[in-house]
């Protein structure tokens, strides 16, 4: 987890010795010799890209670009920046450099991948929707999102190595578009002919609709008209043309990237809990088994004669691999109208997923060996970072629940002591940081009693919690012995440790907490996290819900080591992250327990609200409306409030009594759309706001601006209108 024992570094070091041998394989563990890529620039790259992306997601959540603003950007994007980018790049394209073999390897690797999730579709899925995920699933786990976010990661790793790398962007693209797309639209139009058999289609006109799709796409026909302009134009474009494309190119990524974030605002809401099995699969596909397939068939397949080049080639794969699934495939299921909640919150989780897997990855594919000296030194340091930082992190996270006073509540009170657990884990990883450096065995063993007792402790009470969490859906909470969990919670971990301590045989030349007992350390390890993921798996799956999956990993390692102890860069792969998910674990407390929605986010909010010189928490407005406010209060009060109060206003229970003349933010912001006051839910909420701010409407406590939430809204009586008034 934090370094290897000497155990294992024999082990590791003649997997290392041996691997330098093979063929294919010389080159990627020589030492003195250049780096295939250039891994400093690559976490700038990814912050760039993120932060855009972050920056897209804000616009569209604050609601500043609207869903149907975002559309005009996408299409600005996808049908002029990008073909323009794709016609430069395939005129100058020089064709006696490219490696056929690499493209056809891709080709293999994500045409196994598609046939594979297809066909596991047919045999798993329900037969009343079998043919749009057939159709759907293998699309997701192969197109790439290689432009927006692809070109920029290849550029920071091999611009100054393998700059001709960049154009296998433009080559590999078109391969899942042209090849294997058509016959995943071929499934969608077989379910949309199932689901309305009153409409007839022939065979012909099924795969006509399915080609017709892909010569529609803006990638498809440019890369065809560039690929004969290169042949016309000689590779060369003309200084006019030139100057034009570049305006219009060098607009794209930045673009793209804020378009990206723009299309993730509330796709995650789609998602049901009936979708978590197939979703899990589908991220498993597209960014661990098309990475290794793709690695794998270069390997096989390329006839490079050089070994260096064939090396790099195959880490090239590897990373093209790991590229998140393209917003494209979330633009088909709305166009057929299937798998959308699957589809677009999978988008949205693989790309963020894939940022991790794609850094450690290539920082790993630069080791010139497998040496387990500077290995051991990057874990055990990555540990101590990320604890560190971990504990600023459940600091807050303890303060806004004892501050909540939700500590005194089911499930709090186990949360409460899962954050706890938490807490003295980074500490004892920092402790011991330290304390590896000294030779005194007594303090060793006493912080790794303190250590381990916790780590254990955090793996059992997040199995108590999904089995408390299971029993309070049924309500039995008078059947939960929360005394005998607290006990179990901290007891049983102590006691485990104390055991291994007696029957356990000490390494006393490893400086690895994880390895500090060996095997018998590790088969406890398992053990408890075996327990840990049964009461999850058993209780969630009880309620149809799936959250803790962080220990699947800390698991993985552990059986990996077990039965096979020449662990390799997956190993080591997965050791880097063991560390993320046991000593960063304060960072999933966070984000679910340290943003409190009414301790921090909305008094923040109104704060922010107060700053920028918005309207106050007590809901008065400014008694000069501006002109847009007033005209579309007047309009709204004298053509469509009736309308609208006798379609969304009902008596509704606010707490213990029953409040009338009451609706929900959201009930308006459906009426706006079904009358066609507004396009979009975004400019809904607009619309909403405006009636607010013009008094038309006002929150029941005056407490929250206009949401598109549960929250209750009343309209307020004509005669009392600022709208009117002015």
């Amino acid at each position: 987890m934090d370094s290897y024992p000497d155990f294992s570094a024999k082990n590791l070091s003649s997997s290392s010795n041996m691997s330098a041998s093979l063929p294919g394989q010389v080159g990627l563990n020589a030492t003195g010799g250049p780096p295939s890529m250039s891994i400093s620039r690559l976490f700038p790259a990814l912050l760039e890209c993120f932060g855009i992306i972050l920056c897209g997601y804000i616009a569209g959540r604050a609601n500043i670009i609207t869903s149907t603003q975002a559309k005009g950007l996408g299409n600005f994007v996808s049908r002029f920046a990008l073909p323009a980018l794709l016609f430069k790049n395939m005129v100058v394209l020089n064709f006696s450099d490219v490696n056929w073999s690499f493209l056809y390897s891709i080709l293999v690797a994500k045409a196994a991948v598609f046939f594979l999730v297809c066909v596991l579709t047919l045999l798993v899925a329900s037969p009343a929707n079998r043919f749009s995920k057939a159709g759907l699933f293998p699309i997701f786990a192969t197109q790439s999102n290689d432009f927006a976010l692809g070109y920029p990661i290849v550029e920071a790793l091999y611009q100054t190595t393998y700059p001709e790398y960049l154009q296998y962007i433009y080559l590999v693209a078109p391969i899942s578009l042209m090849m294997l797309n058509p016959l995943g639209f071929i499934f969608c139009e077989i379910q949309k002919w199932r689901d309305n058999r009153t409409v007839s289609h022939s065979k012909i006109k099924i795969v006509g609709l399915a080609l017709l799709r892909v010569l529609q796409n803006p990638i498809v026909f440019m890369v065809f008209i560039g690929i004969a302009s290169n042949f016309i134009l000689g590779q060369k474009i003309p200084e006019y043309l030139e100057n034009f494309l570049d305006g219009l190119g060098s607009s794209f990524s930045g673009s793209a990237l804020f378009y990206l974030g723009l299309t993730m605002v509330g796709q995650t809401k789609k998602l049901t809990k009936g979708m978590f099995v197939a979703l899990i699969l589908l991220i498993t596909a597209k960014l661990l088994m098309m990475p290794f397939l793709c690695r794998e068939m270069v390997e096989l397949l390329d006839k490079s004669s050089s070994a260096v080049n064939h090396t790099s080639l195959s880490n090239y794969a590897f990373l093209y691999g790991v590229f998140p699934a393209a917003p494209g495939v979330a633009i088909f299921a709305s166009q057929f109208n299937m798998e959308v909640g699957i589809i677009t919150s999978g988008m949205v989780i693989s790309t963020f997923v894939s940022a991790p897997i794609m850094y450690v990855s290539a920082w790993l594919l630069t080791i010139p060996s497998m040496d387990p000296n500077p290995l051991a030194a990057a874990l055990q340091n990555v540990s101590f970072d990320i604890s560190i930082v971990s504990l600023v992190s459940l600091i807050w996270s303890l303060i806004v629940v004892i501050l909540s006073k939700k500590y005194k509540q089911l499930p709090h009170m186990i949360t409460t002591n899962l954050l706890v657990a938490q807490f003295i884990t980074c500490i004892g990883m920092v402790i011991w940081n330290f304390t590896v450096k000294q030779k005194d065995v007594t303090v060793q063993i006493l912080v790794f009693i303190f250590l381990y007792s916790s780590l254990y402790s955090t793996y059992l009470w997040t199995g108590f919690l999904s089995f408390s969490l299971f029993l309070l859906r049924r309500r039995e909470t008078v059947k939960i012995p929360i005394g005998f969990i607290i006990i179990a919670g901290w007891g049983v971990p102590t006691l485990l440790v104390g055991i291994l301590l007696i029957v356990g045989e000490r390494n006393s030349t490893s400086i690895d907490s994880a390895f500090f007992y060996g095997k018998h350390q590790i088969i406890t390890t398992a053990v408890v996290l075996f327990i840990s993921i049964l009461m999850s798996g058993i209780s969630l799956m009880c309620m149809n819900r799936n959250r803790q999956e962080s220990n699947y990993e800390n698991l993985s390692s552990c059986l990996w080591w077990l039965f096979n102890q020449e662990p390799g860069r997956l190993y080591v792969e997965l050791q880097f992250f063991c560390a993320v998910f046991n000593f960063g674990q304060g960072f999933i407390s966070f984000g679910i327990f340290g943003l409190d929605k009414h301790l921090i986010i909305l008094p923040f909010k109104r704060r922010l609200e107060f700053f920028w010189g918005g309207r106050e928490a007590s809901g008065h407005t400014d008694p000069i409306l501006p002109e847009e406010i007033r005209m579309t209060c007047q309009q709204f009060v004298h053509y469509h409030r009736d309308h609208c109060v006798k379609s969304i206003v009902k008596g509704r229970r606010c707490g213990a009594k029953i409040s009338t003349g009451i609706f929900f933010g959201c009930d308006l912001v459906n009426w706006l759309i079904q009358v066609g006051l507004a396009s979009d839910r975004g400019e809904a909420v607009m619309y909403g706001d405006r009636l607010m701010k013009g008094g038309v409407i006002q929150h029941i406590t005056n407490e929250f601006e206009f949401r598109d939430e549960y929250l209750y809204y009343r309209f307020i009586q004509k005669r009392a209108t600022t709208a009117e008034s002015q």
